[in-house]
């Protein structure tokens, strides 16, 4: 393995070494993608003195932790002859009401003028949406980390295109690749359970939870497939209804794992009525879920062009997070687009050729009705979808 940094630490770097006091940071994105992993490099750089604590150490509920884990950093602070100090806390969703106190003891310092700056990382999106945006509204700013790249995943293991794309973008699990079967073990038991153990089952209400595991189980399959969810009821054990089903999918998104795009239109409403298309966040759990293994796919062409396409649409779902782009697709009778990226009202049709027959016709309708910024063919005939993979999806605007 090569030690690579990603650009989220130069981004942190910045704010922390550059700029005076005025936000909290925030470090979140799904779990085990090298978040602390960021600030302990920002740390081993950094000549200003920092404090690193997980909340994992926490006892359950402990609603005085923070503030004595806050107390010990103020002492450290007054140790220091710089007075200027970096407050850490890793994995902070975990703690009870973590946003008000952060809030308490944050404003405590803005009153007294005490310089610590304050970095917290969180593995789940709904931490942002339960806590800093309804308590610590104008005191935050965040920092995206999403799933591996293929070129970051190629720097740091070697890992040619076709391993990325079964294998996916977890760094933690690139020395497993060798042996499939504790590979894919290790992504459902050690990664997909943790993820929806702790990042959804203990931040949400979930009265079904055998129902969201199907859920993403049968969405990772069917990754890249526009599927009515009403249908997909009669697939599922215990199943509850369609609205049941959209919410569940919806924290599967938030989680990192699982989401739906959305139909094109520029009728909202028409856009949320529409039936969504699967896709996986990360290309791990559409391969750990599969029964079949790489060799069997690699040499049954259809289903790798589904591989191909998943890759391509888990690529921009990333993006989306990042560069504030949307991600849908479009369908009238036959004819589909597979994705139409959007930003800033500029529309991007994009449509996957990985060798088996398709045609274009979808572009064609597509770009006759709505006009779009422009169009893409990835795959045969257009830009390989390994080059593709390396770009930022930002920069075809």
């Amino acid at each position: 393995m090569h030690v690579i940094e990603r650009e989220q630490l130069e981004v942190l770097s910045k704010r922390l070494n550059d700029e005076p006091r005025r936000f909290i940071q925030v470090l979140f994105g799904p779990r085990q993608v090298g978040k602390t992993t960021i600030v302990k490099q920002f740390i081993k750089k950094t000549q200003i003195p920092c404090l690193l604590i997980s909340a994992d150490a926490a006892p359950n509920n402990d609603q005085g932790w923070i503030s004595l884990q806050w107390d010990n950093a103020r002492l450290k602070y007054q140790a220091n002859e710089q007075k200027e100090l970096i407050f850490i806390i890793d994995e902070i969703q975990k703690i009870a009401n973590w946003s008000e106190q952060i809030k308490a003891e944050w404003d405590a310092d803005s009153l007294n003028d005490v310089n610590i700056k304050v970095v917290l990382l969180g593995s789940s999106r709904l931490m942002l949406q339960q806590g800093l945006s309804e308590s610590l509204a104008g005191r935050f700013e965040s920092i995206y980390v999403g799933h591996w790249s293929l070129t970051e995943m190629q720097n740091a293991f070697d890992l040619n295109a076709d391993a990325y794309l079964w294998f996916g973008g977890y760094p933690g699990a690139a020395s497993l690749i060798n042996d499939e079967e504790r590979w894919k073990n290790y992504i459902t038991d050690s990664l997909i359970e943790t993820t929806i153990n702790r990042d959804i089952l203990l931040l949400t209400r979930v009265d079904k939870p055998a129902l969201l595991r199907r859920l993403l189980e049968l969405g990772s399959i069917y990754s890249g497939q526009v599927l009515a969810l009403n249908k997909m009821l009669g697939q599922l054990v215990d199943a509850g209804n369609t609205t049941t089903l959209s919410n569940y999918l919806q924290l599967l998104g938030t989680a990192g794992l699982l989401g739906g795009l959305a139909k094109y239109s520029p009728n909202t409403i028409r856009q949320r009525a529409a039936s969504p298309k699967f896709q996986v966040h990360n290309m791990a759990f559409m391969s750990a879920l599969q029964p079949k293994d790489f060799a069997q796919i690699r040499t049954d062409l259809p289903a790798w062009g589904r591989w191909v396409e998943s890759a391509v649409g888990a690529h921009l779902v990333n993006a989306t997070f990042k560069d504030g782009l949307k991600l849908y697709y479009w369908r009238e009778g036959n004819l589909e687009v597979d994705f139409v990226l959007e930003y800033k009202g500029l529309a991007i049709a994009i449509e996957v050729k990985s060798g088996y027959a398709k045609n274009t016709e979808g572009l064609v309708k597509f770009k006759s009705k709505f006009n779009p910024h422009s169009t893409l063919i990835i795959g045969k005939g257009g830009l390989p979808w390994e080059d593709f993979l390396k770009l930022n999806p930002k920069s075809l605007f």
